[in-house]
């Protein structure tokens, strides 16, 4: 079964057959375990571990993934969900970065930009804290601070718009 896997706007091919995973058409070793009474799972590529969280990105195919505590947006579609998405003319994205929401309800604990700063990929924005744990939140893509919306000591929901960038 063959996967177009799109992470922060990369898009990576992989196939799975058996017990055999091709990546980009390079044959890799991968395995994945799950950590019992956890949303843990453990991914091993290669010689290399890495710790894996997923959640449900709100529509088919869109997934979160926290891997090694760094927040990634994810999308992975079959060949068939691929082909119907370009002949109904899916496929075209909103151009620009998109704007910072609050993943999940929390306390905003700092703010590591203002307006007009220029931020890379993997960049930290906003730090919350939510259910006595802080977490950054990361730029997926190079941007300009456009507005920022949160202000430390902020309650925010889940969904709430922190920062606009362009």
């Amino acid at each position: 079964m063959r996967y177009f896997v799109t992470v922060d706007g990369r898009e990576i091919e992989i196939t799975l057959d058996g017990d055999s995973v091709e990546m980009d058409g390079s044959m890799v070793e991968a395995s994945i375990t799950d950590v019992a009474g956890t949303p843990v799972r453990m991914l091993s590529i290669g010689t290399e571990v890495h710790r894996i969280v997923a959640r449900s990105g709100g529509s088919r195919g869109r997934y979160v993934l926290w891997v090694d505590g760094h927040r990634h947006e994810v999308e992975a579609l079959d060949e068939r969900m691929r082909a119907i998405r370009q002949l109904g003319g899916q496929s075209a994205q909103p151009t620009g970065p998109a704007p910072l929401l609050a993943p999940m309800p929390g306390m905003i604990v700092r703010v590591n930009v203002q307006v007009g700063d220029t931020v890379q990929p993997g960049q930290g924005l906003i730090v919350m804290e939510a259910m006595k744990m802080e977490n950054e939140l990361r730029a997926s893509a190079a941007a300009t601070v456009k507005a920022v919306h949160a202000h430390v000591g902020a309650a925010v929901e889940k969904g709430a718009l922190l920062l606009d960038l362009e």
